[in-house]
């Protein structure tokens, strides 16, 4: 197992910069996954661990070598990619041990290696089959296995399970928790489903435009986004952010006002803000309650999803220009323009001043601890 550390690491082709300024240290036996929209770099961050792309500046270190200019088959790391890659005219057992024969390890290692990992990923009875006698999950596995018999210091992961169903996904995601809870390597994991990111990470690095926005674990992130990037893509259905004006501004909680004339207190600390000041009301649809209460806001349903166990309400306000998503208990019945008070928790409300930093959320001690 193997820390990994990179320091001012850029990487540019040609006059387009991908990566700007990475800092970022991957703990020994973490398991770290990278998050953000198309383009932000995310898959050219997990290459440039791996090797398989140059740094334009900065140092990388994997253990306590810096490894700027290490070949990847020295760097200690193995691969998963999107795509399987594997050898279709091999067997299973011989894709698996194609690296170790490379290697020219005996045989009876070989064997032994292959058959292990096999057994872990549950294929053993699979090995002397084709690439093409398989299912998609199957040759995934496959393609684990191949990385797990190298016995790496770190396991990297570009974008896995996206050529999966979404049921097979689900059982992935279970597969690769127990991996990491088995071998405890270090593994770096790209995807850009926040619901993977969620329920295997460790700690989450969110990237924007080649550049971190925020590393914390899911639930820190989830409570507590540094900004109105990570608040907006952390969380499905996304946040919703509402315009608004400060009113009452102090260490110990805010008071704005909607476009609507519905005044709604936040538990933040907004010391710093001004009254007048144009902020953004940030609040997540499972925070939203039906209700008339004083700190509601006054809706009217337009469309409602039902998913069973629960619904999503897509509502109007007059004063807000974006639709308001609300997720109501599945049993709860609304209909199409319904009014309906959305009442609005204190303690659940995000605000955002007007650059997108958000004001520290002032939250229990037990909260806190969680996070």
């Amino acid at each position: 197992m193997a820390e990994v550390k990179l320091s001012g690491v850029g990487k540019a082709f040609g006059d387009a910069r991908i990566l700007k300024g990475i800092d970022l240290e991957i703990r020994d036996g973490e398991f770290m996954v990278f998050v953000g929209p198309s383009g932000c770099g995310k898959s050219t961050l997990l290459r440039v661990i791996a090797g398989l792309e140059d740094i334009t500046e900065g140092e990388l270190r994997i253990g306590a070598r810096i490894v700027n200019d290490v070949p990847p088959a020295e760097r200690g790391i193995a691969m998963v990619f999107q795509s399987y890659a594997l050898y279709p005219h091999m067997s299973l057992f011989d894709n698996m041990a194609f690296g170790l024969k490379l290697a020219r390890l005996p045989q009876a290692e070989i064997e032994s290696a292959v058959h292990n990992a096999a057994k872990v990923l549950h294929i053993e009875h699979l090995l002397q089959r084709k690439p093409k006698d398989l299912s998609g999950g199957q040759r995934q596995r496959v393609a684990i296995g191949r990385a797990i018999v190298r016995q790496p210091e770190v396991f990297l992961f570009d974008e896995p399970l996206s050529n999966l169903d979404t049921a097979l996904r689900v059982k992935m995601r279970y597969e690769f928790a127990k991996l990491h809870e088995q071998f405890k390597t270090t593994m770096v994991y790209v995807t850009h489903d926040q619901v993977e990111a969620m329920t295997l990470a460790d700690r989450i690095v969110v990237l924007n435009a080649g550049r971190i926005e925020q590393v914390g674990s899911p639930m820190a992130l989830y409570q507590h986004p540094d900004n109105l990037f990570v608040a907006g893509f952390i969380g499905s259905p996304a946040m919703n952010f509402i315009d608004a004006t400060v009113v009452e501004a102090a260490a110990s909680g805010a008071a704005v006002r909607l476009g609507g004339g519905e005044l709604i207190r936040c538990a933040v600390d907004a010391a710093a803000a001004r009254p007048g000041e144009k902020v953004k009301l940030g609040v997540r649809p499972e925070h939203l309650h039906a209700g008339v209460t004083d700190n509601a806001l006054q809706c009217t349903v337009t469309f409602v999803e039902s998913l069973g166990s629960m619904s999503y309400a897509y509502c109007s306000n007059p004063g807000v220009e974006d639709v308001i998503t609300c997720a109501l208990e599945g049993e709860r019945r609304v209909l199409g323009g319904q009014a309906l008070p959305l009442a609005v928790p204190e303690d659940k409300a995000h605000l955002f001043d007007a650059g997108g930093r958000a004001f520290r959320r002032l939250v229990a001690a037990e909260q806190r601890h969680a996070a």
